[in-house]
C-alpha cells in the first residue's frame, strides 16, 4: 500500500474520519472508506469523493473540511492507493475494476436508494464515467461533478511534454507518464516539476507542497500500472450513459487533461448542468480552486438532493 505522506497541519492536511470501514470488491480488493461529518441517517446529504490516479483521500482534505458540517462526505483510495490494497494481478487495472470499486463503496456506505452527488477528479471522473451505466449507481446518484478528467486520447492529447503535437510527442509523453523510475523524496526540484507538469504557474507553495507530498506517496508499481490504463482509455460511450445532472470543472491551464477533454465531455453528456473553466488553474483542481469546487458540489446537493425530514 501506499505510504501516508501529506500535510500534517494546515488546510490541506486530512481532518480525521468520523468512521473508518473496508469495502470489498467484486474481485475481493479491500478498499479503504472513510466517512466525515454526521452519521448515516441523521438526514443529511451525502458526498461521494472519488480521487485521481497517484492520489488518496488526503487530495479532498479541503472539501472535507468546508462540507462536513452539513453534509456526510464519503471518500475513499482507489486500488493501490493510500491504504487500499494494490491490484492482485494485472485484471485488476481497468476501468471496470474502479467501477465495481464504486459499486462497492456505495453499497458500503448509502442506505438502499439514498441518493448523493458523486464527485470524481482526474482518474475518479474517470471512475463514475465508467459505471455511470449501471443499476447500482445509478440508484445512488443524484448528480455528478467531474473534475480536470477526460473520456479518451489522454497521452495524444496532453501538453506535459512541450512538443507539437504527433507521434514522437505521444511517445514522449507516454514514457513519461508511464515511467518505472520512483519519484523519490519531495525536493524543491520535485516540486517545480510537479507544479509544471500538474498546476498553474499560480499555484501557492503551500498547495503545490500538499499535491507533492500525495503524488510522492503512491508506490512505483501502481502509478506504473495505472498508466496504462489511462493510456488506453476509451470511455466516450460510458460517457453518453451517465444519465444524471452532471457539472463539469476543468482549468484552462491544465497540461495533463486540457480543458478540450472537459469540452468535449460537456458536448457529450445526457445532462450536462454546466461547465466551468478555471482561468490559471491546472489539473489539481480542488487543491488549487479548493472554493470554487467546494461552491460547485454545494449548487448539486441544494439541487439534486432530497433528504426526509427526521430521517
Amino acid at each position: 500500500m501506499s505510504r501516508l505522506i501529506h500535510a500534517v497541519s494546515g488546510p490541506y492536511a486530512p481532518p480525521a474520519a468520523a468512521r473508518e470501514l473496508t469495502a470489498v470488491s467484486a474481485d475481493g480488493a479491500r478498499i479503504h472508506v472513510e466517512t466525515h461529518g454526521p452519521a448515516e441517517g441523521t438526514g443529511v446529504p451525502a458526498v461521494v469523493l472519488a480521487h485521481g490516479w497517484t492520489c488518496s483521500t488526503a487530495f479532498w482534505a479541503a472539501q472535507i473540511r468546508a462540507l462536513s458540517a452539513e453534509h456526510r462526505v464519503i471518500a475513499y483510495d482507489q486500488r493501490g492507493h493510500g491504504r487500499s490494497a494494490p491490484p492482485a494481478d494485472a485484471d485488476g487495472y481497468s476501468t471496470r475494476a474502479l467501477a465495481d470499486d464504486l459499486e462497492a463503496v456505495l453499497a458500503a456506505t448509502l442506505a438502499p436508494g439514498e441518493k448523493a452527488v458523486l464527485v470524481g477528479h482526474s482518474m475518479g471522473g474517470m471512475t463514475i464515467m465508467a459505471a455511470g451505466g449501471r443499476e447500482r449507481v445509478r440508484e445512488h446518484a443524484a448528480a455528478v461533478l467531474l473534475c480536470s478528467t477526460g473520456s479518451s486520447s489522454l497521452v495524444a492529447e496532453s501538453l506535459v511534454v512541450p512538443l507539437r503535437a504527433g507521434r514522437v510527442r505521444t511517445r514522449i509523453t507516454r514514457s513519461v507518464l508511464g515511467s518505472r523510475a520512483p519519484l523519490g523524496p519531495v525536493t524543491p526540484l520535485a516540486k517545480r516539476i510537479l507544479k509544471y507538469g500538474t498546476m498553474g504557474a499560480g499555484s501557492a507553495p503551500e498547495k503545490v507542497d500538499a499535491c507533492a507530498r500525495i503524488v510522492h506517496a503512491c508506490p512505483t508499481l501502481v502509478r506504473h500500472g495505472w498508466s496504462h490504463v489511462l493510456d488506453t482509455l476509451e470511455l466516450d460511450v460510458e460517457v453518453g450513459a451517465l444519465k444524471v445532472p452532471t457539472a463539469v470543472i476543468a482549468g484552462l491551464d491544465d497540461r495533463l487533461t486540457p480543458v478540450v477533454h472537459a469540452r468535449r465531455i460537456a458536448a457529450a453528456l445526457p445532462e450536462c448542468v454546466g461547465l466551468t473553466e478555471l482561468a490559471g488553474v491546472g489539473h489539481m483542481t480542488p487543491i488549487e480552486a479548493p472554493e470554487a469546487v467546494t461552491a460547485r458540489i454545494k449548487e448539486l446537493v441544494g439541487t439534486y438532493v432530497q433528504v426526509e425530514e427526521g430521517a
